[in-house]
């Protein structure tokens, strides 16, 4: 019979795993007012009980982290430069979650509006990450 330790040991595991395994969904629509200097997103962070904290943005070919701003329920940021993508994110939650997703969307906010078939100033693109 398995010692209460080796049990104890395999129901974390168990539970470690299934935590992992949980679905969360971050929708990130850009926002009317987007354009080659400025992202404007609105992002759907789904974990019961948490939200965002700090955002980041990595441009292609960069190694630095750009902070958004928190306006509303919008974030944001602005260079003096054109943005370059496709772009990276970095979340925090509020109860301490850390995710990094890589390449999202492109810098051509008209080609994610293309893609539903409607022109940038009328639309909004949305991308929708589950992890």
């Amino acid at each position: 019979m398995a010692s209460s330790s080796r049990m104890l040991t395999v129901v974390v595991l168990a539970a470690l795993v299934a935590g992992a395994m949980c679905a969360v969904r971050v929708k990130l629509t850009v926002e009317k007012g987007s354009d080659k200097k400025k992202l404007a997103l609105k992002i759907d962070y789904t974990r019961p009980g948490d939200s965002l904290s700090e955002v980041e943005l990595r441009q292609h070919g960069s190694e630095e982290w750009q902070p958004l701003t928190k306006k509303g329920d919008v974030w944001e940021v602005s260079c003096s430069k054109p943005l370059v993508g496709p772009f990276n994110f970095r979340f925090l939650s509020k109860n301490g979650m850390k995710n990094v997703f890589d390449e999202v969307f492109s810098t051509d906010f008209n080609y994610l509006s293309r893609m539903i078939g409607l022109p940038l100033q009328n639309a909004c693109s949305v991308v929708e990450i589950v992890y």
